[in-house]
C-alpha cells in the first residue's frame, strides 16, 4: 500500500535547508511525520559554494526530522536550481519492425530514452525529459500513442539541462551527510506539484516562485509543462538593498522586510515609523516604513518584469487563462499580488501547498516558503508510481508471449481463462536417431568432465 511507504524531501536553498518526512494516508493525502530546518550558509543563489557548511547544514535538518518523526533517513528527494538551468525543445523519432504490430509503452520509453543520449554543451547534463505530444507516421497531436499501429513514432519533448559541476557538488554534499540520492527534480516542477490544480494546468499558467536566491518559472498548457527557468534574484536582494539603504544590519534588513515590508509604495503612511535598536552606544535608529517600502517595490518591479520577459519570450502570455500564481517565501510580501496584477497584467493569486496536504500537528508546512519541499516529497511518490507501472508492464510483456504462443495452439471456442489450465493436445515424440542419440551421448560425458575438472580447481 502506498501510504505504507515514507518519502522524504530535502531542499537546498540559498536562506534554509529543509527536510520533510512524508506518508500519505488512507484517502491519498500527504501526511506530513517530522520536518527540520538549519541555515544554509553555503548556498549562493540556488548553487552549493561551500561543501562543508553546507553538509553540517543538511545534517542538522535531517537530525531534527528524525527526532520529530521517529524515522531514521537514509534515502532523500532532492531539489535543484540555479542560473544555470536551461529548457529547451527537440524532436525525436523511431523507426519500428511492423505497421501492423500497435505502439507499446516499450517503444514510447525506448524514444524517451534516446532524449538523454542527446549531446548537449560541454560542461551540462540532462535532468528531465517531458514528452509534448507525439506523431504517428503522419497523425499528429497525439497526447498518448500506446495502441496505435504504425513504423515512425516522433516526439516533441521538453527537455532541461543543468551544470555537470551543480549536480556534483549537490550530490557530494548529499553522499557526505550520509544519505542518499533516489530523485533530483527541478524546483520549479516540484513546487508545481504542490501548489498547482490540473485545471491551472490544463488552462494555461504561469508559477513564479520566488525564493531567497532565485526566481523560478514554470509555464504549464494543456496540462503540459512548456519552458522552465531560473533567475538569479529572490528575496535576498531586496534584504541587501534595505541594509544598504536605510544602513542597518542585515538581519535587522530582514526583519523589515518581513514584518513591515510592502511591495506599493503608495500603500504605505508616510507618518509610520520604525525604531530599531543602534549598535553599542548608539541611539535606536528610525526608519520610514514609507521609504522601506519605495526601496522594496523597486527591485520586485524589477524581478516582475524580468519574470514576464521570459514569459512574453516563449510566446505564452496570450494564452495563459489561469494567470499567475506566486509561491515561495517571497510572494508573502504585502501587496505583491495587486503588483503583478499591475506590472503584468493577468490574475495572480498566491499558491498554497494545502490540497495534497492531510491532517498534520505540523501546520507551518502550509506556508508558501515550504511549497518546494512539499513539492519533493509528492515528486517522490510519483516516481513510485512510476516504477510500478513500469514494473507491472515489464511483467506483463514477459508473460506475453507465452500467452500468444498458447492462443495460437488452441481454437477460439477453446480460449483457456486465467484461472484455468490449458488444455493442450498432446503430441506423439519424434523417436531420435541413433546418430542424434550417439552425439548425445558423447556431450553429455563431456560436460561431465569439464564440469569436475572445473569443481578440482582452486580459486
Amino acid at each position: 500500500m502506498q501510504h505504507d511507504k515514507i518519502v522524504v524531501g530535502l531542499d537546498i536553498g540559498t536562506t534554509k535547508i529543509c527536510a520533510l518526512v512524508g506518508r500519505k494516508n488512507e484517502y491519498g493525502k500527504l501526511e506530513i511525520l517530522g520536518m527540520g530546518k538549519a541555515v544554509s550558509e553555503g548556498v549562493v543563489r540556488g548553487i552549493v559554494s561551500n561543501i562543508d557548511k553546507t553538509v553540517d547544514a543538511i545534517k542538522r535538518a535531517i537530525r531534527q526530522a528524525e527526532e520529530q518523526s521517529g524515522i531514521n533517513i537514509g534515502i532523500v528527494n532532492v531539489g535543484i536550481a540555479g542560473q544555470h538551468i536551461k529548457s529547451l525543445q527537440h524532436n525525436g523519432s523511431i523507426t519500428r519492425a511492423s505497421a501492423d504490430s500497435e505502439i507499446t509503452q516499450e517503444d514510447v520509453m525506448r524514444l524517451t530514452n534516446d532524449m538523454y543520449r542527446l549531446v548537449t554543451p560541454p560542461g551540462s547534463e540532462i535532468i528531465h525529459v517531458m514528452p509534448q505530444d507525439y506523431k504517428v507516421d503522419y497523425e499528429e497531436n497525439i497526447m498518448d500513442p500506446v495502441g496505435m499501429s504504425g513504423v515512425r513514432l516522433e516526439g516533441n519533448f521538453h527537455i532541461i539541462t543543468a551544470q555537470s559541476t551543480a549536480i556534483n557538488n549537490i550530490n557530494k554534499c548529499v553522499t557526505k551527510a550520509g544519505l542518499e540520492i533516489d530523485n533530483l527534480i527541478l524546483e520549479p516542477l516540484a513546487s508545481s506539484m504542490s501548489v498547482l490544480s490540473d485545471e491551472e494546468k490544463e488552462a494555461g499558467v504561469a508559477l513564479i516562485d520566488i525564493g531567497g536566491g532565485t526566481t523560478d518559472l514554470a509555464i504549464f498548457k494543456d496540462g503540459i509543462i512548456r519552458h522552465a527557468a531560473v533567475l538569479p534574484f529572490g528575496g535576498n536582494i531586496i534584504t541587501s538593498d534595505i541594509k544598504q539603504g536605510c544602513l542597518v544590519m542585515q538581519n535587522q534588513a530582514e526583519q523589515l522586510k518581513v514584518k513591515f515590508g510592502k511591495a506599493i509604495a503608495e500603500e504605505a503612511s508616510e507618518y509610520e515609523i520604525v525604531s530599531i535598536p543602534g549598535l553599542r552606544d548608539r541611539a535606536p535608529k528610525e526608519i520610514s516604513l514609507k521609504n522601506l517600502a519605495y526601496i522594496i517595490e523597486a527591485r520586485m518591479e524589477e524581478i516582475l518584469e524580468l519574470v514576464y520577459a521570459e514569459i512574453q519570450r516563449t510566446g505564452f502570455e496570450k494564452s495563459l487563462a489561469a494567470g499567475i500564481v506566486l509561491t515561495g517565501g517571497g510572494s508573502q510580501l504585502q501587496n505583491l499580488v495587486q503588483l503583478t496584477e499591475y506590472i503584468t497584467g493577468m490574475d495572480t493569486r498566491i499558491g498554497y501547498p494545502n490540497e495534497h496536504l492531510g491532517k498534520s500537528r505540523i501546520e507551518a508546512v502550509k506556508s508558501p516558503m515550504y511549497a518546494t519541499t512539499v513539492g519533493l516529497v509528492l515528486a517522490g511518490y510519483r516516481s513510485l508510481d512510476e516504477r510500478g507501472s513500469r514494473q507491472q508492464y515489464d511483467e506483463y510483456t514477459m508473460t506475453r508471449p507465452h500467452e500468444a504462443s498458447a492462443r495460437q495452439n488452441t481454437t477460439p471456442a477453446a480460449q483457456p481463462t486465467q484461472a484455468q489450465p490449458q488444455a493442450k493436445q498432446p503430441e506423439q515424440p519424434k523417436q531420435p536417431s541413433k546418430a542424434a542419440g550417439f552425439f548425445r551421448d558423447i556431450l553429455t560425458k563431456t560436460k561431465g568432465l569439464l564440469i569436475d575438472d572445473f569443481d578440482d580447481k582452486q580459486y
